[in-house]
């Protein structure tokens, strides 16, 4: 807003967003006209002589699956296995629970190889460890059964007798490995043939020749154990948590290196968001020394498979533990191991979000959730990507058989592969800003991170997160400081006595307040629906999200790409600002430095700061050159005037003299709706005010609050009905105020948004 026009702005962040992403991933792609072929590959200007901007569209082109109740042959497999969606062991052959790991072996089939079979070492020891020739018949515009016929397999063993600890098949000639001997998770091909395999319960690297025999004892990883290693000695700590070992490795060009990356954080790490990758010598047959830090989306996010694309650049799966509509991270980034943050973090960047991909040839459309016009893999355990020879990406799925239900509920997930074009569109803009209120708060709880995917997945160009403090000075975002309403507090013992009676600008509130708690007793708590009566859909959600801090809130938004491909942007909302002043926790200076850190306190960043209050704008416009938008309600006056004796009040701001004066120190305004189109006596919506003309006259931009579906607030003649939760003419509502010149406006419903601008 501040020093350069939004379309300016726009523009610029498209041409930086092509830059980031349409580079091609490897040196060779299929030329334009072949089969898959979207261009050289070479690093071409992100886009033509007229200087329009591309973006990334990933797009599905083929889908393959394999029945998740598929038996191989073998002996029965499941006995142990914990009945769920109808299905429980022991089962008449080997059950094939997905696929962890692939090698493509460049003649249309593949390695799939599954993990240790059921999930733990106690229910997993009649699984046997193998790896599968797989060969998909996609179905894609053109046809195809999308079947996955598996051809044949090999059994990983230790015929050598390499291993010096008991294993299920001690006493047997072949000394086939089973799931409750190792978890293996990850799988590289070297040069000669031989497999390098990456597995949990030690971690360790194993080596397996071509046909499956191990070649020499597992190398142990150099900084820890987990619980399940053999080696554990009595007493010793595991630094490895359970499961969090080495699902994803990928090799070097050459093959000389591997790159092991642990799944989750190290338990002597104090910064839950911090996963390291590896180098491994397979020449010298040790550790390098050498390791990088990766930073997750969120604490709990795994990594959940590898693939070179380049030297020192990998293709990363990062995944949460959620599933279907609960699922918020399930994505693709690309890190290059020789840039590194201010942090020591590798930088990544969005390739691939794995909720968002285009199906224009409707591939199995209507057969399950996330199988629609956009097709979506909301499985929990997202564990395969590979880049194909003509630069596409092959993904897919271990379904955790029988537990896994992502698709259907109640029906066991089917094992899939599917290939995504990164095909180059020409981005638009539509000069309109869609901002996600508190994130699609009207389809999840409203200030988590997946309510702000959510709105990302739905096209806003904005998420909004409230800011308060916590009682060790971290920003988070919850609509108010109290959380009684928004979380699940209430329901905890231990912080019961918390309960109290605060003035918050000057009305008495009771409830239990973030300044109480500090960041890590925040954690402990869960994300709830606030308004359940409204929106009891979003109780289904209820319990499953940790409250988000504000830099986890920004990583979110510059790692992802609105469906224009520009940055996401932030605009967070500085909450009592006076209050929080008054008890030593300042939001301002946390909030500047938390964008510096992320590079973000700039003039022409993606951020716009908003606040009720007036002084504290004002103190940021001397801290920060990002944009800043003075709010104004429909009623009553910002507190920090009222208490200082000020007699301006809200509907003063509004005049053409109070803009002027926002002006001096913001750079728009974000009203309620009401100030710029008032309602009439009927509750029907009247005619608009002069506020939008004259705040342009002032050089100040005009966004409104809050557009929700819901018929109980939205003007009478945009209701659906009587029932004041059934969804009136939400999109006809939005359109009514951008004709009325309104620049931008913020919805609990992004998707309507959308609609509503595209559909002008």
């Amino acid at each position: 807003m501040r020093t350069t026009p939004r379309s300016t702005l726009r523009a610029a962040a498209l041409v930086a967003a092509a830059s980031l992403l349409l580079p091609a991933l490897v040196p060779t792609v299929a030329a334009a006209g072949e089969p898959g072929g979207h261009g050289s590959g070479s690093h071409e200007p992100a886009g033509h002589a007229n200087g329009s901007p591309f973006r990334t569209q990933p797009t599905l082109v083929a889908r393959a699956t394999l029945s998740a109740d598929f038996l191989a042959e073998g002996p029965e497999s499941g006995a142990a296995v914990t009945p769920a969606n109808g299905r429980s062991g022991p089962f008449a052959g080997q059950v094939i629970p997905g696929f962890s790991a692939m090698v493509d072996n460049g003649d249309g089939t593949f390695w799939a190889q599954p993990d240790n079979g059921f999930g733990a070492k106690g229910n997993s020891a009649d699984f046997l460890l193998r790896s599968y020739l797989v060969r998909p018949h996609w179905e894609t515009a053109g046809g195809g059964s999308g079947e996955i016929e598996v051809e044949r397999f090999i059994s990983y063993n230790d015929a050598n007798g390499v291993l010096d600890f008991p294993i299920v098949h001690d006493g047997t000639v072949e000394r086939l490995l089973t799931g409750a001997d190792f978890d293996i998770e990850s799988v590289v091909r070297a040069k000669d043939g031989t497999l390098w395999v990456g597995e949990e319960f030690g971690p360790f690297l194993l080596h397996f020749s071509a046909d499956g025999t191990l070649l020499e004892a597992p190398v142990p990883f150099p900084d820890g154990k987990s619980p399940a290693n053999p080696y554990l000695a009595p007493g010793e700590t595991p630094l490895v948590p359970s499961s969090r070992g080495f699902e994803a490795m990928s090799a070097s060009k050459d093959g000389r290196f591997l790159y092991p990356v642990v799944e989750g954080a190290l338990a002597n790490d104090a910064d839950p968001r911090r996963r390291w990758i590896y180098e491994f010598d397979t020449r010298r047959g040790e550790y390098t020394g050498q390791r990088w830090a990766y930073q997750t989306d969120m604490p709990a996010d795994v990594i959940g498979d590898a693939f070179t694309v380049g030297r020192h650049e990998l293709l990363l799966i990062e995944r949460d533990d959620f599933q279907g509509a609960a699922s918020v991270i399930k994505r693709v980034y690309r890190v290059n191991l020789d840039r590194t943050d201010s942090d020591g973090f590798v930088q990544k960047e969005l390739v691939l979000d794995a909720l968002r991909v285009e199906n224009p040839h409707g591939i199995d459309a209507g057969e399950g959730y996330g199988l629609g016009e956009t097709f979506a893999l909301p499985v929990q355990s997202f564990e395969t990507v590979l880049q194909l020879k003509d630069g596409r990406l092959l993904i897919g799925n271990d379904n955790n058989y029988p537990g896994n239900a992502a698709r259907v509920p109640g029906t066991p997930d089917d094992t899939e592969m599917a290939i995504i074009d990164l095909r180059r569109v020409r981005a638009t803009d539509d000069g309109v800003t869609v901002v996600g209120h508190r994130g699609a708060s009207g389809y999840r709880p409203e200030h988590t991170l997946a309510a702000y995917e959510t709105a990302i997945l739905q096209c806003a160009d904005y998420i909004e997160p409230d800011l308060v403090a916590t009682k060790d000075g971290v920003l988070v975002a919850r609509h108010e400081n109290e959380i009684g309403g928004t979380t699940n507090v209430a329901s905890k013992p231990e912080f019961a006595s918390r309960r109290t009676t605060k003035t918050i600008d000057g009305a008495g509130i009771t409830g239990w307040f973030t300044e109480d708690f500090t960041l890590a007793e925040l954690r402990t708590l869960r994300a709830k629906e606030r308004i359940p009566g409204t929106r009891p859909q979003n109780t289904a959600f209820d319990g499953l999200y940790q409250v988000p801090t504000l830099d986890e809130v920004i990583d979110l938004a510059r790692n992802s790409r609105t469906c224009d491909g520009a940055p996401v942007g932030v605009y967070p909302e500085t909450k009592h600002p006076s209050y929080f002043d008054s008890i030593g926790l300042s939001l301002e200076e946390p909030l500047v430095a938390t964008l510096r850190a992320n590079g973000l306190d700039r003039a022409g960043a993606p951020v716009i700061v908003q606040s009720f209050e007036v002084g504290n704008l004002v103190e940021l416009n001397e801290l920060t050159d990002v944009p800043l938008a003075q709010l104004i309600s429909n009623s009553g006056a910002p507190y920090d005037l009222a208490a200082a004796g000020d007699p301006r009040t809200y509907r003063d701001l509004a005049t053409p003299a109070g803009l002027a004066e926002i002006a001096t120190y913001a750079d728009g305004i974000g009203t309620e709706k009401s100030v710029l189109i008032p309602r009439r006596a009927d509750g029907t919506l009247g005619t608009p005010t002069p506020v939008i003309a004259d705040a342009h006259a002032a050089g100040l931009e005009v966004h409104g609050w809050t557009f929700r579906r819901e018929n109980q607030f939205m003007p009478v003649d945009y209701r659906s009905s009587t029932d004041p939760n059934a969804t009136g003419d939400l999109v006809r509502e939005i359109q009514t105020y951008l004709d009325a010149g309104m620049d931008g406006f913020f919805t609990d419903n992004p998707d309507l948004g959308d609609a509503a601008v595209s559909s002008r």
